[in-house]
């Protein structure tokens, strides 16, 4: 009998939660159509195009420092591209320098020939 009433209280619990839920969101329409209102009063009072707000809006979101954005996961990091150090001189094929060496390097240095001769720098100059 146990597991009736546990399954009776979990249902009457998930549809308690389900108004609650519902309520919320009514809640939250109420309070967003005054700001809405203000909003575009205030734009129209400046002069403001909805492109405008868009563009800042982007530009923010991009460009956000960190203490006011929330934080971000370890692995959330953005990216950067590096510029490659190394360039095979037949293939053509680019190494930045991180990470594991390509086996187009590990290959000459075991044959005798120096990274350095690989460095882009060292082709253009």
């Amino acid at each position: 009998m146990t597991r009736t009433s546990y399954n009776t209280e979990k249902s009457r619990l998930e549809k308690e939660m389900a108004k609650l839920q519902k309520k919320i969101q009514t809640l939250q329409a109420k309070e967003r159509k005054p700001k809405i209102a203000e909003i575009v009063r205030s734009m129209r009072q400046y002069d403001i195009s909805p492109e405008e707000i868009a563009a800042a809006f982007s530009r923010k979101s991009a460009g956000r420092s960190p203490s006011s954005a929330a934080p971000r996961k370890a692995g959330a990091a953005t990216k950067r591209v590096i510029a490659p150090k190394y360039r095979h001189p037949e293939t053509q094929a680019t190494w930045t320098g991180r990470g594991k060496a390509p086996r187009w390097i590990t290959d000459a240095e075991a044959a005798g020939t120096p990274r350095d001769t690989f460095l882009i720098a060292a082709e253009s100059a």
